[in-house]
């Protein structure tokens, strides 16, 4: 029970599916792609092992040198997760200790080894000949890695989204300064209050909700011949995982805190990097924020998530000289980015909703009075 038996790869997400129950397991299809409804394998609940080895279970090399009886710790085949990740980290099975059922390896024994460099050993023709160093330097290789069905899905969405809408990008600059002035004076009684930290993305997306009610054609998107307006804001939260770019969904943003906004964000980048996206936290969203800042970006112009029309690109924050009262002044400056679908939104809308959400985040006193 509970042991991971495959990995599931969607449109929009990885995970790995467990046994529910303790018994043997009957493979009806190893791998490739499988339809909704399948039966890729079943279980039969047993608390007994299997009478006999299945013959494709490795058997131990070299048994003739090994004369000791007791199992080798790696003896039992890893998980389908595990193997693809070993194979990733171009692991062999004796280099990782088991702690899984009957030596079975997993996918945490995977991720807890290092790859370590074998040390050669030496023999008489190595020692009577000068050595030298294992690689030419001026080697060149090449290595092919297959694409994840994650991969092959972006790959396809984001051309998509290139050939099928009149993208264009409109560009502004925020004052951070008041911004940052509240999260230095309260993000200590608000970490104590809520177990969340106070980040930028709670003060964006709740501007982003408000400038969204006030330029609802950006919170909109295209249908055949038809606009479907939303008078609700479901944000798409771009997140970097290892097996690539998701968006999980914040639903109702415009009606969660500071804290449950924080919150959300946090629990998708746990479970992104965990792997454990779900395909309701995917579902839906009326328009997109990323964050290249993270990153260090300075300039971006996004791709649009389709089939929303537009997206908001956020990025790092840069001591700049900028001109306050007629007077030069050094200000924590932001530059933002807009991109948006032209057949919808016109060029005046898209710029005015930038000045919106530019102004609630300079004076962030009207976050509470919704101006």
């Amino acid at each position: 029970m509970d042991e991971p038996l495959l990995e599931l790869e969607t449109d929009k997400a990885s995970m790995d599916l467990t046994a529910e129950i303790a018994g043997i397991l009957e493979i009806s299809i190893a791998d490739g792609t499988v339809k909704v409804g399948d039966i890729v394998g079943s279980i039969t609940q047993s608390n007994k092992k299997p009478a006999s080895t299945p013959a494709t279970q490795p058997q131990a090399p070299q048994a003739t040198e090994q004369p000791s009886s007791a199992p080798h710790y790696a003896s039992g085949p890893p998980s389908p997760a595990a193997e693809k990740l070993m194979q990733e980290k171009q692991l062999n099975q004796t280099d990782i200790k088991a702690t899984g059922k009957n030596g079975r390896i997993t996918k945490q024994d995977v991720e807890n080894t290092n790859p370590t460099p074998a040390a050669p050993t030496p023999t008489k023709q190595a020692l009577a000949i000068p050595t030298h160093p294992v690689t030419d330097p001026k080697q060149r290789t090449t290595r092919r890695e297959k694409l994840s069905r994650l991969r092959k899905t972006l790959i396809k969405r984001l051309v998509d989204a290139q050939q099928t809408t009149a993208s264009l990008t409109t560009f502004n600059e925020i004052d951070m300064s008041a911004v940052m002035d509240i999260r230095k004076k309260y993000k200590d009684s608000f970490k104590e209050k809520h177990n969340v930290g106070l980040g930028f993305m709670s003060f964006f997306t709740k501007a982003v909700t408000i400038a969204l009610k006030n330029w609802p054609l950006v919170n909109a998107m295209i249908s055949g011949e038809e606009i479907v307006l939303h008078d609700y804001c479901d944000i798409g939260v771009a997140v970097s995982t290892p097996k690539g770019l998701v968006v999980p969904v914040v639903k109702n943003a415009e009606s969660l805190t500071f804290a449950g906004i924080e919150s959300a964000i946090r629990n998708f980048a746990l479970k992104g990097r965990d792997g454990k996206l779900t395909m309701d936290d995917m579902t839906g969203g009326t328009f997109t924020i990323t964050n290249g800042g993270t990153f260090g970006s300075m300039l971006s112009t996004p791709i649009l998530n389709r089939p929303q029309s537009a997206i908001l690109g956020m990025h790092n924050i840069v001591k700049r000289p900028t001109a306050v009262n007629g007077e030069v002044k050094i200000r924590p400056i932001m530059y933002v980015a807009l991109t948006y679908d032209h057949r919808i939104i016109d060029g005046a809308e898209a710029v005015q909703f930038l000045v919106n959400l530019k102004q609630l985040l300079e004076d962030p006193t009207r976050l509470l009075i919704d101006i």
